[in-house]
């Protein structure tokens, strides 16, 4: 299984403002939550008026099919939840993917560990996985370690350069070695 962020991964949004990585290219989207969010934080400042400027997203049409490329079965593992399906994958050619919708209240795990990391591992139920995220550090594999009987691949990726040929054939390399050691084999 291959858990799949947007912003970060897919969206290089921290990359410096004017100059997208090569490959990407910009979009304008207004998905629903992104609107309500914006509404609510320009009535907050006292614009209620103001209209509501899309948010900018970076995208890579190579990526679509690199990733259903990958043996993987791939799910959205991004604050997006169902607008992935709807606003990103369209642009990037993939198909109508599984999507994790987060708990809520969002889990508040100590030490460090991002507040995906429980329901990640939930959705996994055992089973092995990679992870795709911009915001995993040593503290998230430690938790995984500990809570998560089987193999998983906790991959950064750069925010600023978003996916490379390098983190795909991390992903590959990974997905190859944990189907060679899978019984009946």
């Amino acid at each position: 299984m291959l858990l799949l962020d947007v912003d970060g991964p897919l969206n290089p949004y921290a990359a410096k403002p004017h100059r997208r990585p090569e490959g990407y290219g910009t979009h304008r989207l207004l998905t629903p939550r992104w609107e309500a969010a914006e509404r609510r934080r320009l009535q907050e400042y006292g614009l209620p008026d103001k209209a509501v400027r899309p948010l900018r997203v970076w995208l890579n049409p190579a990526h679509g099919p690199a990733l259903t490329a990958l043996p993987f079965d791939t799910v959205w593992a991004t604050t997006w939840e169902h607008e992935a399906n709807d606003f990103v994958a369209p642009l990037l050619g993939l198909p109508v993917l599984p999507v994790i919708v987060w708990s809520d209240p969002r889990p508040r795990p100590e030490g460090g560990v991002f507040w995906k990391t429980p329901d990640i591992v939930a959705r996994a139920r055992d089973r092995p996985f990679a992870w795709v995220d911009d915001q995993i550090t040593d503290a998230d594999r430690a938790w995984v370690r500990a809570h998560h009987d089987g193999p998983a691949l906790l991959h950064r990726v750069d925010a600023r350069t978003g996916l490379t040929a390098a983190d795909f054939t991390a992903l590959a390399e990974w997905a190859a070695a944990v189907l060679s050691h899978r019984p009946g084999r």
